[in-house]
């Protein structure tokens, strides 16, 4: 019987040195996780940045200290020792996390406060659910993976059972995201 030994645990600052390939790359408790780079389509793209918007116009809204939303496969570093790196199609960091970003990295190093991960049509399950585990488990307080082919909006909290959203329903984010409330439509432009 031949045994493979585990691949040794790769860091952050090792993946980002590889050579660009055309791979998607990010890391799970150090082990290093690609596919081939992801095409995105316009479904995609249009639901990003609807997403950042609504984002965005809560932001504007006080009251209290307002953090960040990125969006664009923002790369975090939600863990280390052993890394977890994943680029993340939008995020909310909270001010405090925002304020304490080294100015001589790209990444966000820490846990954001909500994570988004948008359905492309080669995602596999595994790929997502792995994803999502990992993001609960760095303390992500809310997690959205957003289907834009069913208009539906999967919710996950490390402390609840998912709940699903579709077009007839609002979504809202309480207690993480004060007031943030909208028309799961309105995520989709219908």
């Amino acid at each position: 019987m031949n045994a493979t030994a585990p691949a040794p645990l790769m860091t952050t600052e090792e993946m980002l040195a590889l050579p660009d390939n055309g791979m998607e790359r990010w890391l799970i408790r150090g082990q290093l996780r690609e596919k081939p780079r992801t095409v995105r389509n316009r479904w995609h793209s249009e639901t990003l940045i609807r997403i950042g918007y609504l984002l965005e116009k809560w932001l504007e809204d006080p009251p209290g200290p307002r953090g960040k939303v990125l969006g664009g496969e923002a790369g975090c570093r939600l863990r280390r020792h052993p890394d977890v790196t994943v680029g993340i199609d939008v995020v909310y960091i909270s001010a405090e996390l925002a304020a304490h970003q080294p100015k001589d990295t790209s990444l966000i190093d820490g846990v954001p406060t909500l994570a988004v991960e948008i359905l492309s049509p080669n995602d596999r399950v595994e790929e997502i659910a792995e994803k999502v585990d990992e993001y609960l488990r760095a303390g992500v307080a809310l997690v959205w993976v957003v289907d834009p082919h069913f208009c539906t909006v999967d919710v996950y909290r490390p402390d609840a059972a998912p709940v699903r959203f579709n077009v007839e329903q609002e979504l809202t984010a309480e207690p993480h995201l004060p007031g943030f409330r909208v028309p799961v439509a309105h995520v989709f432009h219908r």
